[in-house]
């Protein structure tokens, strides 16, 4: 069981050089990524020793596979991802595994957002689908933020009637999603997954999808054991993941559940507190 509180790395973590790792899995936003949601310079050296030495880096993210493909195109050969919250697994442009939602479930969600937002909430849907992710609301600040996180996206008269493999719904609320718009999905809760994945996401997935599903099945076809692996996190939608992992680590900003869960503390997304642990637990 993980210890709880998480330990910190830096005064009571194992040893320079003392772990077998063959992979390591991280989340993006709030972990790898710093505030300003850019990518620390000092990984793409880190990803070259790693791929030197046959350690696995996998980035893990509620981001769209085009997303994630794009920000690592100079060293996506044989890299997987891990994305959409794990609904979704690619490796070299190939999938691996998905979990595809039922479109009736979709379009209820689709219909619950209008509702919403005709009572007030400033709240706007994102149908993901493997090819691209779709959107209804059209308004310049909206697709600001849909932008961040999906590449490919298409505005649509009907979220109800979208042509693609659905794999999640997420919706963006520009107040706290954790007390506006999670509770509003409650119903959905019962059968599906209902994950707050950052201060102003919800994503809804089938029971069977989250990031710790799509790590195991991952470690099982590779053949990688959770004691080679290293997992970072900080938010509600790493929890399965970081259950997956002997080497589980919370960041320093992480949410305090995340934080309980996990083995070991990382220093914060700010202060490079991937690389700065992956460097010392691999004596890079």
């Amino acid at each position: 069981m993980p210890a709880s509180p998480a330990s910190l790395l830096t005064t009571t973590g194992p040893a320079a050089g003392s772990a077998d790792i063959r992979l390591v899995v991280t989340d993006m936003d709030g972990t790898l990524l710093d505030d300003e949601k850019r990518i620390p310079p000092g990984l793409w050296p880190m990803l070259a020793e790693l791929r030197r030495r046959g350690v696995l880096f996998s980035p893990a993210s509620g981001r769209q596979y085009a997303t994630l493909a794009r920000q690592f195109a100079d060293v996506a050969d044989g890299m997987v991802f891990i994305a959409e919250n794990g609904t979704y697994v690619v490796r070299d442009g190939v999938e691996l595994s998905s979990d595809v939602l039922d479109p009736a479930v979709a379009g209820d969600l689709a219909r619950t957002v209008r509702r919403l937002v005709a009572d007030g909430v400033d709240v706007g849907a994102v149908v993901c689908g493997k090819r691209s992710a779709y959107v209804e609301r059209a308004d310049e600040a909206f697709l600001a933020e849909v932008r961040r996180y999906y590449v490919e996206h298409r505005v649509v008269d009907d979220l109800t009637a979208v042509d693609d493999d659905v794999i999640k719904v997420a919706l963006f609320d520009f107040g706290p999603a954790e007390r506006t718009t999670a509770p509003a999905l409650a119903r959905f809760a019962a059968t599906h997954q209902v994950v707050v994945s950052g201060e102003h996401w919800v994503d809804v997935m089938n029971r069977t999808a989250n990031k710790g599903t799509a790590l195991r099945g991952l470690q099982r076809e590779l053949g990688i054991t959770p004691a080679q692996t290293m997992v970072f996190g900080d938010y509600l939608n790493d929890l399965e993941m970081l259950d997956a992992a002997d080497w589980s680590f919370a960041m320093a900003n992480a949410h305090p559940d995340v934080i309980s869960r996990a083995r070991h503390l990382a220093p914060s997304n700010n202060d490079d507190g991937v690389l700065r642990t992956v460097a010392r637990i691999l004596g890079l």
